[in-house]
């Protein structure tokens, strides 16, 4: 599903962000990829989606060698790919339903598609009361789970997360996972960047740890994580 062969990242003139880094990810794999803020985590995730493009290596996606793919081609490319953030980055003007709608309208969707398909993915992700709601009405964990609605519009094959649980508190940190999980069971490959070991260890799936630019770990998860 995921490929990334002696993939280097550097900012001139010395700045290594990622260093060497080999990793293969497997369709359906549910992975943490784990490290302290500058470890290069987020780096790694925008290679996936060629918002930063390696210094040298290679990286394909579902057997697609990200080097061969045209610029006018990257939106294709990011439709197989939902992805979410630390902040959220919704619409602030409009509400839960126009937000998702807003997403499928730009990338192409017709209104009985929008219609039928946009509250069904909000139900998903628990948000079938909040349909009129607006993003300063819902809670933390409400606006990132609108997030990841927005993010699954086109069903991606791939998840991308970036420190989604960032901004949230504890019990809405868990309310999130829950649901990274759920769509990772309906087949959805997920790789979830954080720092927080209380996240990694409740999801309990493969471990990729680095450090300073580098795959320091690769681990099936068994027992208690520190990072």
């Amino acid at each position: 599903m995921i490929k990334l062969h002696k993939v280097k990242k550097i900012y001139e003139p010395h700045d290594i962000v990622l260093d060497n880094i080999d990793l293969e990810i497997k369709p359906g794999e549910f992975v943490c990829l784990v490290g302290v803020s500058g470890a290069g985590k987020s780096t790694l995730l925008k290679m996936l989606t060629k918002e930063e493009r390696p210094t040298s290596g290679s990286i394909s996606v579902e057997g697609i060698d990200l080097s061969e793919i045209k610029d006018n081609d990257i939106p294709y490319l990011r439709r197989k790919i939902g992805t979410v953030y630390q902040d959220f980055k919704l619409l602030s003007k409009k509400t839960a339903y126009e937000n998702v709608a807003f997403a499928m309208e730009v990338s192409g969707a017709g209104q009985e598609e929008i219609e039928k398909d946009a509250p069904q993915i909000l139900g998903i992700v628990g948000l079938k009361n909040k349909l009129d709601s607006f993003p300063d009405q819902m809670s933390g964990g409400e606006k990132q789970r609108l997030a990841i609605a927005r993010a699954m519009i086109h069903r991606p094959k791939i998840l991308l997360a970036d420190e989604p649980t960032g901004n949230l508190d504890l019990v809405n940190s868990y309310d999130v996972v829950e649901l990274l999980l759920k769509i990772n069971e309906l087949g959805t490959t997920v790789v979830l960047a954080t720092h927080d070991t209380n996240i990694v260890n409740r999801i309990g799936r493969r471990v990729v740890s680095m450090d300073k630019g580098r795959i320091v770990r690769d681990q099936s998860h068994n027992g208690r994580y520190v990072i």
